[in-house]
């Protein structure tokens, strides 16, 4: 169980470490995992454990088996987070992870003493949840580019650009699934059929760009408000420029549309994910006014965390 001191103080540490992260919820279910400073302060964590069927969508963006600590390091600083990690390191002993596993831990990306001790037991930040509030830029899109919403009969199109995307992030992160395709088409069909806002930009009566959008309310109760602000917030799921299309400005055009068609309908504000490692999304995303909230830590596999 975690204690109250504990609860308290991860309260006032994430409120330090940004005012936008939300109050942090009651500790989850799960196993409890205890160690202790140089100095005997206590410290603990909660350890879940989730394993996704073959075939489901989980897969695009985990590993198949996941272990991830909810730490509560107290006022220990980056000392506190270190002992909780050898303290995992070692329940990790026990297991047998396979090597489509990882251990994941998802920590506000502000708070930088908690960086240093990620860094040192071999984790890296995989992908970031960011934020944009405040109005859409003014940006005029190249005359021969037109923005309007994906039809059902666009599937393909739309399909095969969101593909080249998993592609190239393949290349520059340690995931990668050959069937990223076939994962993802019957989700995309749904949302295509039931008017999803999914918005495409055509050059010439081509399309050269996507992107893949949606609602998310952050109320009380929702998986959401743990993570986001309390409000109505539009979602960019999947954002993606053809190959040889890239650095004319129709993904800044594309954007353009879907920020002022979010701010239209009474959007809180904009929430996305992006890998800080891919050298077009971690330049392409802040430019365009989105900030990190929330960093999602991993190594992989499972046993490779030190």
């Amino acid at each position: 169980m975690i204690g109250q001191r504990l609860r308290t103080a991860q309260r006032d540490r994430f409120a330090a470490a940004d005012p936008l992260v939300p109050t942090p919820p009651p500790p989850p279910d799960g196993e409890v995992v205890t160690a202790a400073t140089a100095s005997g302060e206590q410290v603990a964590g909660v350890l879940q454990t989730k394993t996704h069927a073959p075939g489901t969508l989980d897969l695009l963006w985990s590993a198949q088996r996941v272990w991830q600590l909810f730490p509560y390091p107290g006022e220990t600083g980056t000392e506190g987070m270190d002992a909780l990690l050898r303290a995992w390191r070692r329940r990790m002993d026990a297991e047998s992870p396979g090597p489509d596993s990882a251990c994941t831990v998802t920590w506000p990306s502000r708070d930088a003493p908690a960086i240093h001790a990620f860094l040192r037991h071999g984790m890296v930040p995989v992908s970031v949840l960011a934020l944009r509030t405040g109005p859409p830029p003014a940006e005029i899109p190249p005359e021969e580019v037109t923005v309007r919403l994906a039809r059902p009969e666009d599937f393909e199109e739309v399909l095969a650009l969101t593909k080249a995307t998993f592609d190239y992030t393949a290349l520059v992160t340690s995931h990668h699934r050959p069937d990223a395709a076939e994962l993802m088409a019957p989700q995309l069909r749904r949302n295509l059929a039931a008017g999803a806002p999914i918005w495409l930009a055509e050059t010439g009566g081509v399309a050269t760009a996507v992107a893949d959008c949606g609602w998310v309310d952050s109320a009380p109760g929702t998986w959401a408000a743990e993570l986001l602000p309390k409000g109505h917030w539009g979602y960019v799921n999947n954002v993606a420029t053809r190959p040889g299309s890239r650095g004319n400005g129709i993904g800044r055009a594309l954007m353009s549309t879907v920020h002022r068609d979010f701010a239209r309908r009474g959007a809180t504000g904009t929430y996305l994910y992006y890998n800080p490692t891919n050298p077009l999304s971690s330049v392409f995303w802040p430019r365009q006014g989105y900030r990190p909230l929330w960093t999602f830590w991993e190594v992989r596999p499972a046993s490779a965390l030190r």
